[in-house]
């Protein structure tokens, strides 16, 4: 027994965006737009503009056909008049006024069909031009991704919605004529308006269903092609954090910067201790220094604060410098808590800070006495 086997290369088939998992962020999506990528059916907007057609061929068609018979009426008069006379200059005006006559005649249908196509193309995708799709691009020239494109489920779903259109299509039009086959055996009873008049129905018949079976196609190739462009705009997680870091910067520097800031702070708050008059501490996590000159500020004030390290480094800078270090640890952590650097301490610390520095006052003037002694 013979055994074929047939290879088939089903990376054809695979997914150009492998590996992509994420939905896409507001800024991909931005992007997307502005390349010219969006969900769009151009097989709704055919299927809406065919019922629009026919629609407005029947609110329309009485008053073009009136507009037509007339100009006709009117044109084959002139005409015979100029063939007696033989003056070809006013054969040409009059051919100018009858193609005038029909562009006039047909200007609301052409108004009402661009603004249903306008309205459906807005629906979809809302209003956004770009000229970006219309610029060339040699990659769009690669044999293999042409390959990939002619044996894909896209090519695959597009037959597939061609092959039903074809159906439908021939079902509607074998059914409304078999329909109409009585009607047309008596046309030879018929006046050559009414003749024109049972065509036209038949016509906009078949346009009407033929529209809605359309519409039906279109309304299931419009959510493949919202899913499809869903999928195309997925992303994987390493590109996410790409345009989070392009956004918001890289965390490496952004922490570096901090610290360079807080390093700056730091060495700022060290540098206004020795101004202080007090170091108000809960002795072993909070240190505050305090700093009142009365001829210069209304309140103390907060020059620098700091817990565990910095308090730590506060204390030995004070040591340095012979401040008194005063504990004290209610005062030390609301003061911590509550008043930023270089902020007066709020009223109802007054008090509690006015005894401090009157303790810290004592000690210096009995230091002085001392010395002077």
């Amino acid at each position: 027994m013979k055994n074929n086997n047939y290879i088939i290369y089903l990376q054809f088939f695979a997914a150009e965006n492998e590996g992509r998992t994420e939905k896409a962020t507001s800024k991909k999506r931005e992007d997307a737009r502005k390349k010219g990528q969006v969900a769009k059916s151009t097989e709704l907007n055919t299927a809406v503009i065919i019922m629009a057609f026919c629609g407005l061929m029947m609110l329309l068609g009485g008053y073009m056909l009136e507009a037509v018979k007339s100009n006709l009426s009117r044109s084959m008069s002139a005409l015979s008049s100029n063939l007696i006379q033989s003056d070809n200059r006013y054969l040409l005006v009059l051919i100018a006024e009858a193609l005038a006559a029909i562009v006039k005649v047909c200007i609301p249908l052409w108004l009402g069909l661009f603004l249903v196509a306008f309205i459906v193309s807005y629906i979809q995708v809302g209003y956004k031009p770009t000229f970006e799709p219309l610029q060339p691009k040699f990659t769009k020239m690669d044999p293999i991704k042409g390959m990939k494109k002619i044996i894909s489920k896209d090519m695959l779903v597009t037959l597939l919605l061609s092959l039903g259109k074809v159906s439908l299509l021939g079902i509607i039009i074998f059914n409304i004529i078999k329909a109409q086959i009585p009607v047309f055996i008596k046309f030879y009873d018929f006046t050559p308006l009414q003749i024109l008049a049972n065509i036209c129905n038949t016509i906009l018949r078949i346009g009407l269903y033929t529209g809605g079976a359309f519409l039906i196609l279109a309304i299931i190739d419009y959510l493949y092609q919202k899913y499809k462009y869903e999928d195309s705009i997925k992303m994987t997680k390493q590109e996410i954090k790409e345009e989070y870091k392009n956004a918001e910067g890289d965390p490496l520097i952004k922490g570096k910067i901090r610290q360079k800031m807080r390093e700056g702070s730091l060495k700022r708050m060290m540098q206004s201790i020795p101004q202080a008059d007090v170091i108000i501490t809960n002795p072993t996590h909070f240190a505050i220094a305090i700093k009142y000159k009365p001829n210069e500020n209304t309140a103390p004030i907060v020059v620098a604060k700091g817990v565990d390290y910095v308090a730590q480094k506060i204390k030995e800078k004070a040591k340095e410098h012979h401040i008194q270090i005063v504990e004290n640890k209610p005062l030390a952590r609301t003061l911590y808590y509550t008043v930023d650097i270089d902020r007066e301490i709020p009223p109802e610390l007054y008090g509690a800070v006015a005894e401090v520095l009157a303790f810290v006052y004592s000690l210096e003037d009995k230091r002085a006495s001392r010395r002077t002694i």
